[in-house]
């Protein structure tokens, strides 16, 4: 996932996105978020952690730290007990953004994201939920 310089960038947590961009991150991170987590520096010079995922829209960044993404995962139904998506659900959400080109189903040979490794961000922060 290469972010397109073009495209607004959004920090959001997790929680306050819409139900269909958690359920094409979840499509995308099927086995969790943890070990896709990047690291950058806010606009304010603070470090913050967050998972990164494109639409043809926006590039977001899903604030969470590695806690808080494990909890995501340990408390979503969607997520059987060793923290992988289900085959049901991953199957129902595969039908549902089949159209959709950005969906990343291959997490596993994702390239290390150029926002990575303390690479200041400047972002819009998108917290109007």
């Amino acid at each position: 996932m290469t972010p397109n310089s073009s495209k607004p960038r959004v920090i959001k947590d997790f929680d306050k996105l819409e139900n269909h961009i958690q359920e094409q991150i979840k499509l995308s991170y099927p086995y969790g978020f943890s070990d896709h987590l990047i690291r950058f520096t806010n606009k304010d010079g603070l470090y913050v952690s967050a998972l990164p995922f494109e639409t043809d829209e926006k590039y977001y960044l899903v604030r969470m730290t590695v806690e808080r993404a494990e909890e995501i995962i340990e408390d979503d139904d969607d997520f059987d007990d060793d923290g992988n998506l289900r085959d049901d659900v991953k199957e129902e959400y595969s039908d549902k953004y089949s159209d959709l080109d950005y969906i990343n189903t291959d997490s596993d040979d994702e390239e290390e994201d150029s926002y990575s490794k303390d690479k200041p961000v400047e972002e819009e922060d998108d917290d109007e939920d």
